[in-house]
C-alpha cells in the first residue's frame, strides 16, 4: 500500500505543479479554457498559487508531515470539484475530462494518505 501511496502522490505532485506552471506562464490552452468556463483571466495567477501550494503540501506530507499532506489533498480535491462544477455550469463538456482527471488523481492521493 505504501508503494501505491508514494506513486500516486508523486504523480499528483508533478501534475499539479505542472499545471500551476502552465497557469503562471499564461499558456494559451489555460487562457482559452478559463475563458470558456467564465473564469476571469485575472484569477489565474491566484488559482495557480493554490495548485502549487497543494502540490507542495502533498510533497511535504510525503516527506513526513502527514497532516499537511491530508490538508493539501483535501484542498486539491475541493479545488477540482469547483473546476468540474464550473464546466458543468457553463456546459463546457468537451474538455471536462481534464479537471475530472485531476479530481480523480487528487482524490486517490487523499484516500491513500488518509489510510
Amino acid at each position: 500500500m505504501f508503494t501505491a501511496y508514494v506513486t500516486v502522490t508523486v504523480v499528483a505532485v508533478v501534475a499539479n505543479a505542472g499545471i500551476a506552471v502552465a497557469d503562471l506562464m499564461g499558456a494559451r490552452f489555460v487562457l482559452a479554457n478559463s475563458a470558456e468556463v467564465e473564469v476571469p483571466a485575472s484569477w489565474i495567477p491566484g488559482l495557480a498559487v493554490l495548485k502549487a501550494a497543494g502540490a507542495a503540501g502533498l510533497l511535504i506530507g510525503l516527506l513526513g508531515v502527514r497532516p499537511l499532506g491530508i490538508a493539501a489533498a483535501v484542498g486539491l480535491v475541493l479545488f477540482f470539484v469547483g473546476a468540474v462544477v464550473a464546466h458543468v455550469r457553463t456546459r463546457v463538456f468537451h474538455n471536462i475530462a481534464f479537471p475530472a482527471g485531476y479530481l480523480a488523481l487528487n482524490a486517490a492521493a487523499l484516500v491513500l494518505v488518509a489510510m
